[in-house]
């Protein structure tokens, strides 16, 4: 008789938390806690944070009348580790020290692991992490760069993506290690993804300027335009650099990251709306074609996901462009909380093999790469 399972979900943000409660697939409690912005202000580093969000969130369960009594496992949302493969690791030490101490990025999504250690210690379960922000399953033709100090890095909502491709193949009848699929999340950041037989091996750096224009990022971008403005003396390092991951995109030509409103200003006549909005698309389109080659147009289907999903409007006009590729799916909004259960249940059941976080990226560099200027180890990440 197979076992019900009991799940808690973490997924930390930037100034709130979400949080789930499973049993098996079915989610029976989700909430979003809100961590107040005057009390993180006073944290000096986001360590400095665990304690606030840890008591809001036990408050927020208390409040909900939600009891951890008795769960099977704790799944969390974690970052800042060392480049891995994808799939479900438990939470060792090593985990929890790369992940707290902000090891190699800055975000709070590194609380996770520490999070649900603290619960853990109070109410049992087994403690996972499931396809983290750092998964990296790039081949080495992805990561080349016309400068060799440069390599391509991989940050494509990996639990989206994964979680998307995983629930498509079953209802096909097939594991996700069996078909080749495009992912396009589409969000406040754009990722566009080939997963080739279970692994992400091309796909844009959604936050760092590769890639399709987003509501707040600005993706591709002329290089020698960009350096002379770097250059020009009217900005500093932080302007430029919250234009490309914050501030660039949809907003900065139209004032506005809700693609609602420009849907709705397209209607009413605005043509700059329109011209920036099929832009928009356009760029989306050629991320998907380009994800096709890279796969010899052997490309089961298209999966469309990410808040923007909703937008009928887009949807519409991307299909135009992509659908000869292969059959689109529809899977609007994001399935992180659910991919984080999931993904945890798969591991207790032995459907999926538990990995374990080492700490050792899985890419360090070219082993064939000449020697530049003395020194072999010459790629930076600038």
């Amino acid at each position: 008789m197979k076992k019900d399972y009991k799940v808690f979900v973490i997924n930390p943000g930037s100034t709130s938390t979400k949080v789930a409660m499973f049993e098996n697939e079915k989610k029976i409690f989700q909430t979003n806690v809100d961590h107040p912005v005057s009390e993180l202000d006073k944290c000096q580093e986001i360590p400095d944070q665990l304690p606030l969000r840890l008591g809001t969130i036990k408050n927020a369960l208390t409040d909900a009348g939600v009891s951890l009594d008795g769960i099977d496992a704790i799944a969390t949302r974690s970052g800042s580790l060392a480049g891995l493969e994808g799939g479900v690791y438990s939470v060792n030490e090593k985990l929890l020290e790369d992940s707290f101490t902000n090891k190699y990025v800055k975000h709070p999504n590194s609380l996770g692991p520490t999070i649900a250690k603290k619960l853990q210690e109070e109410y049992g379960g087994e403690i996972f992490c499931v396809n983290p922000p750092d998964v990296d399953e790039l081949c080495d033709y992805e990561r080349v760069c016309g400068f060799h100090e440069f390599a391509r890095v991989s940050r494509g909502h990996p639990l989206n993506h994964k979680e998307n491709c995983i629930r498509y193949a079953q209802t096909q009848g097939k594991t996700y290690e069996e078909m080749n699929l495009i992912v396009c999340h589409l969000g406040g950041g754009v990722t566009v993804g080939a997963h080739q037989k279970g692994k992400m091996f091309c796909v844009n750096d959604g936050i760092n300027g590769d890639g399709p224009m987003a509501p707040t990022r600005a993706g591709w971008l002329p290089a020698t335009s960009l350096v002379k403005m770097c250059f020009s003396g009217d900005y500093a390092e932080k302007e430029i650099m919250d234009r490309i991951t914050k501030k660039g995109g949809l907003i900065d030509h139209l004032g506005t990251a809700d693609a609602r409103e420009i849907v709705s200003r397209i209607k009413e006549g605005d043509k700059y709306a329109e011209l920036i909005y099929n832009a928009f698309i356009w760029q989306i389109a050629k991320a998907v074609g380009g994800c096709a080659a890279a796969m010899k147009g052997e490309v089961d289907a298209i999966i469309l996901t990410g808040g923007i999903a909703y937008d009928t409007y887009l949807t519409g006009h991307l299909k135009e462009y992509i659908s000869w590729i292969a059959p689109v799916e529809d899977s609007p909004g994001e399935l992180e909380m659910e991919g984080l259960a999931s993904g945890a249940i798969r591991a207790m059941e032995g459907v999926e093999e538990i990995k374990v976080y080492t700490g050792i990226p899985v890419w360090s560099g070219f082993s064939c790469a000449p020697v530049f200027h003395g020194d072999k180890s010459s790629v930076r990440y600038y």
